[in-house]
């Protein structure tokens, strides 16, 4: 068996991050072998991540990136079993590294992403790195990647507890045409709107809804002619709540968030609308 130094232990903990008794572990079982110890290192982690699979994972981060021509944009979704871990540097590091690949890359979903070499190796092998430093289970839980001939704005919000893709149109976008659509990405985080627009909510949804308004106002013992016109009323309601295009702008009560999409295509001279939106929060179900 080869000496095992502290300075070989050391070298491998800064190449791997694992802790200090498992690189000289990784060390003595494969005779003082570098490359051997970190694959040793890595497939401890995988086989320690199947022991970790029945565990709940909820902390983490969402990350929304897109590419240098606002082209490409990705949302994906990493989970950890605590906010410790999911604070440290090595982890946020490593959602980095993930979210950059996804985003320049080739992959379409998770299983791709895997597959993507980084820095020499794949992703799946760093996620193995980063299961050989913590003793939690950590993965990438989902993933959404989506393309336009138009512009993609990302937004991150709470620390990465929220994360916001919103595409347009037009990308003829001067600096301050930017800001505007990041201001409309920060209100679809904080107004969780369900549609671009009331011309994109069914007519089925709608008589839906005007069916609940009016039962609810006969039930309070309104005359069916005055249930009507409150169920009427509310439709408009909804749209005010749910469509983003109908909201009032949060940065401007005097403005809804259409006016603000008029006032970008006039900046920019171009018809300029809002085509797609996707927001994810953390643990949530969203497509």
């Amino acid at each position: 068996m080869a000496n095992v130094t502290p300075q070989m232990i050391k070298a491998l903990r800064d190449k791997t991050l694992a802790a200090m008794g498992e690189c000289k572990k990784a060390l003595e079982e494969n005779d003082g072998n570098m490359d051997a110890a970190i694959e040793y290192l890595r497939k401890k982690g995988a086989a320690s991540a199947a022991k970790r699979a029945e565990r709940e994972a909820k902390e983490g981060a969402v990350l929304a990136c897109t590419t240098a021509e606002a082209k490409t944009a990705i949302l994906v979704e990493i989970n950890s079993e605590t906010d410790f871990v999911a604070k440290n540097e090595g982890f946020v590091e490593f959602t980095k590294l993930v979210s950059n690949a996804f985003a320049t890359s080739n992959a379409n979903n998770i299983d791709e992403l895997k597959s993507v070499e980084v820095n020499g190796t794949t992703i799946e092998n760093h996620l193995n790195d980063v299961l050989a430093k913590y003793s939690e289970k950590i993965e990438i839980r989902r993933g959404k990647k989506i393309t336009t001939d138009g512009y993609i704005e990302s937004y991150i919000h709470l620390g990465g507890k929220l994360a916001v893709l919103v595409e347009a149109s037009c990308d003829k976008l001067d600096n301050n045409s930017k800001l505007l659509l990041k201001d409309i990405a920060m209100q679809i985080a904080a107004m969780s709107p369900r549609y671009v627009d009331q011309s994109n909510v069914s007519q089925a949804e709608l008589d839906k809804e005007k069916e609940i308004e009016y039962e609810k106002a006969i039930t309070e013992g309104k005359k069916p002619e005055i249930a009507e016109k409150i169920a009427e009323g509310k439709r408009n309601k909804f749209f005010e709540e749910f469509c983003l295009n109908q909201q009032v702008f949060v940065k401007d009560n005097k403005k809804v968030v259409g006016d603000v999409v008029a006032e970008i295509g006039k900046q920019c001279g171009c018809d300029f609308k809002i085509l797609s939106f996707t927001r994810w929060m953390l643990g949530g179900t969203e497509e």
